[in-house]
């Protein structure tokens, strides 16, 4: 007897000791900063090991005697009429209601006593945390313990078994658009605007030779950035939180959308949707001032794992919210981050073959959301409505590539490949800081030619719209966005005759003439911008300089051929040849090599090198090229063909650099600050071929 009595005290002593260490674990204001302003560092769903029921099953007969007149969790008695509520569990174990319910917040759902897994589990409502009718707001103190009190409620939500919240039919609840009040800074054109420069192949053809395709480089560069002002930005967030991305991938998704959401302005609006076996709203369109901030990171601190993914219903979702809100942020996009394949969509059978994932994924959305649209297909008030560039996210070795490519090709996106997972917060960063830097929108360039015997050709340009017509008078390029300081290079080729003189004065032949129209994103004033018509010489013979290729039009073309490479050695991977695909690869390094460019040392061209050898080493095998190839060689086409960056693999300093913009460089190099360590200096290659 005396034994057993010994037994039950330290039991009960144990359990006490455990209490202390929970309730001060528990406690935000002493031992944790706030969830809106620290990383997680491990995931919710640790506590569930709390030593509060680390019950010795030698002791648990006894607890069982007890818990009848007794919580197992607090000691204190459970008689009936004390004006407190007590929980019957389906395995007959009762608790006081307060107690089961913050241990059950804090991840534990198993019986405390007999470790039976509750099926149906208590549920505590939190206290309203946020009030329109408040003029100021709480205390930090206070905010720290709204937030998680909202947090745990909101894991409980995404429970198996809750019934989520109900969403509107329509998803025109989005916060009004932030005031424009009047600034003495002027618009984003007055300071700057974009600027148009031209390089022909050669200075000179002979008089009487023709050129069926004369190469001219003509390269567009945005303005730079205006630290006092940008384009506010409407941001759609639809994040996979299927079972797959339980762990660390959901923690380090929580801390990099978080890292989004301390980067956005008052006058920026964010929603939220997640998607597993369906899709669900978690917040709604919100400007983010203190107040949507703040339910943003209750938001995404309640985030938890479980169930399919369904890829097509959380896209559906986030366009709906960006196309049925009542107003419009002058920048919208879509961010779209998954780890597996669509299992709830039978026809979305891609196996590699992005052709039938385009047709699919094409075939999901209106019209309006397509890329590449001609603009006198659609009337003025559905312009405003058109291209959501959907910017996906592959994350880890399961994710579905062909799939998540097609998304952000038939929108005007990019795909970015994340191998690593503690890249996640970097890659979003990397995206958003193209996105909170626009200075033109609508950006379009003509050529016109200007001789009447020179006709323009081929103009390769990616994923940019192209028209030629008027048996090639006149030509257009629909070049979308550009991001501060970022630069769109195009090769046009045009045909060149040759020409009689009758005199021994120089003959010039112009070619053709180059303008540019874009809209200021702030005034929403048209700019024109006009370049000098491009003009060759035309002597009788050529001199020594009249034979040096231009560096600039050998760079482009070097580019060019080495995205063709990469996207034929990839058609034979697919196919299986491997030794196919690899003997085209190296080829195509070595007529880089032997180029001009080359020879000279070109920084662009010692990246595009790299980026051939990296490709190769990732299609020694099948294995190889189906765990990582696939993902990294779709994400690098992605990059070449919108001429944009993307993170690929796990290259975070050098596969970037070809397309990096300042504002990205500058937005990574924040992220990176978070870390431990400090970062390496992230170095951006202008396109000129110069190291920064």
């Amino acid at each position: 007897m005396a034994n057993m009595l010994n037994k039950l005290k330290k039991s009960l002593s144990m359990r006490l000791s455990s209490l202390r260490s929970t309730d001060s674990s528990s406690n935000p204001s002493t031992n944790r900063a706030s969830d809106a302003t620290m990383p997680d560092l491990m995931p919710s769903t640790s506590l569930s090991s709390s030593s509060v029921f680390r019950f010795s099953r030698s002791s648990s007969s006894s607890s069982s005697r007890c818990s009848k007149k007794t919580c197992a969790i607090c000691l204190g008695s459970m008689k009936p009429g004390q004006g407190r509520a007590i929980f019957t569990a389906e395995c007959s174990h009762s608790f006081h209601f307060k107690c089961i319910a913050s241990s059950v917040g804090h991840g534990n759902h198993l019986c405390p006593i007999c470790r039976s897994h509750w099926k149906e589990i208590p549920y505590q409502a939190p206290a309203p945390t946020f009030s329109r009718s408040l003029s100021c707001q709480p205390n930090p103190r206070a905010r720290v313990n709204l937030l998680d009190h909202a947090r745990i409620a909101l894991q409980l939500d995404h429970l198996p078994n809750p019934q989520p919240l109900p969403e509107p039919l329509h998803f025109d609840d989005d916060d009004p658009l932030e005031p424009r009040p009047h600034s003495d800074h002027p618009p984003l054109h007055h300071c700057h605007s974009a600027t148009i420069a031209t390089f022909p192949e050669f200075q000179a053809i002979p008089v009487s030779e023709s050129r069926s395709e004369f190469a001219t480089l003509v390269s567009l560069h945005a303005p730079p950035a205006q630290h006092h002002t940008r384009a506010p930005v409407d941001l759609a967030v639809v994040l996979d939180v299927s079972g797959s991305m339980a762990g660390t991938k959901l923690v380090l998704l929580k801390r990099a959308v978080r890292f989004v959401v301390q980067h956005l302005s008052p006058a920026d609006r964010l929603a939220i949707v997640t998607f597993s076996s369906s899709a669900l709203r978690v917040l709604r369109l919100q400007r983010m001032n203190h107040e949507g901030r703040d339910r943003a990171i209750v938001a995404v601190n309640s985030l938890s794992a479980g169930g399919g993914t369904n890829i097509a219903g959380g896209l559906r979702k986030g366009i709906r919210i960006l196309q049925e809100c009542h107003g419009r942020n002058p920048v919208s996009s879509i961010i779209l981050l998954s780890d597996g394949k669509d299992t709830y969509n039978a026809n979305n059978n891609c196996n590699g073959s992005n052709s039938k994932c385009v047709d699919y994924y094409t075939n999901l959305f209106p019209p309006s959301t397509h890329h590449g649209d001609s603009d006198n297909d659609r009337s003025s008030s559905n312009r405003r409505s058109s291209a959501i560039p959907v910017h996906t996210f592959g994350f880890g070795a399961d994710h579905d590539a062909p799939a998540m490519h097609a998304i952000s090709n038939s929108t005007g996106g990019t795909f970015s490949f994340i191998e690593a997972e503690s890249a996640i917060q970097d890659a979003f960063a990397r995206c958003i800081g193209g996105l909170l830097s626009v200075m033109a929108q609508e950006v379009q360039l003509s050529l016109t030619s200007a001789s009447p015997v020179v006709t323009i050709g081929k103009i390769p340009a990616g994923n940019h719209s192209i028209k030629v017509s008027e048996q090639g008078r006149h030509a257009t390029i629909h070049v979308g966005d550009l991001y501060a300081d970022e630069s769109k290079d195009f090769l046009v080729h045009v045909s060149v005759p040759a020409i009689s003189s009758h005199n021994k004065q120089e003959v010039i032949t112009p070619l053709f003439a180059v303008a540019c129209t874009y809209k200021d994103p702030l005034s929403q004033e048209v700019i024109h911008v006009d370049c000098e018509t491009v003009k060759i010489r035309r002597p009788e013979t050529l001199n020594s300089s009249d034979q040096i290729m231009s560096l600039e039009v050998d760079r482009e073309r070097n580019r060019l051929l080495v995205a063709d490479a990469i996207a034929e050695a990839k058609a034979l991977a697919e196919k299986g040849d491997l030794d196919g695909a690899q003997l085209v690869l190296a080829n195509q390094r070595s007529v880089l090599l032997a180029s001009v460019s080359a020879q000279g040392g070109d920084a662009l061209c010692c990246w595009l090198e790299a980026e051939l050898r990296d490709i190769r080493e990732r299609m020694v095998s099948q294995e190889m090229y189906e765990t990582s190839g696939r993902a990294y060689v779709l994400s690098g086409l992605s990059s070449h063909s919108g001429q944009r960056a993307t993170t690929r693999g796990e290259s975070m300093v050098l596969m970037p650099i070809g397309y990096e913009t300042p504002s990205m460089t500058n937005m990574v190099s924040r992220s990176q600050t978070l870390f431990s360590s400090p970062p390496e200096p992230v170095r951006a290659l202008h396109r000129s071929g110069s190291l920064a």
